[in-house]
């Protein structure tokens, strides 16, 4: 169920898949200087997190990771965010992320198959 990419206005791929019996909407966008992925079950944005790898000298890359909106007390939220970001880090980009989920099942199989899908239709 690969979402088909298209060019205009900014580069993108839209699908629809089944999570954990949930129907599963997904937006990944490369714009010029940052990726947007929004995954919503439930139709709006919910909980929209900001991601970015930390310019630094360390040998290790660092990133920080944000709630812009919505819950904070969610503790896998950012995880997830975390996970995306270093995989773009690891594929050579250092655009930032902007993550919206909005979510009926914040279970860790849910959270595990929206990484999935992002990656395998990853932009970056």
């Amino acid at each position: 169920m690969g979402g088909l990419e298209q060019r205009f206005p900014v580069p993108y791929k839209n699908l629809s898949v089944e999570i954990k019996g949930n129907k599963t909407d997904l937006v990944v966008c490369r714009y010029d200087d940052h990726f947007l992925v929004m995954a919503t079950q439930i139709g709006t944005m919910g909980t929209i997190l900001q991601a970015r790898k930390e310019e630094g000298f360390t040998v290790q890359p660092t990133f920080n990771v944000s709630v812009i909106f919505g819950k904070r007390d969610e503790p896998m939220l950012p995880a997830i965010t975390r996970q995306l970001i270093e995989h773009i880090s690891s594929s050579g980009s250092s655009m930032p992320l902007v993550l919206s989920l909005g979510l009926k099942d914040h279970s860790m199989d849910t959270l595990k198959g929206i990484v999935s899908a992002v990656i395998e239709n990853r932009l970056w």
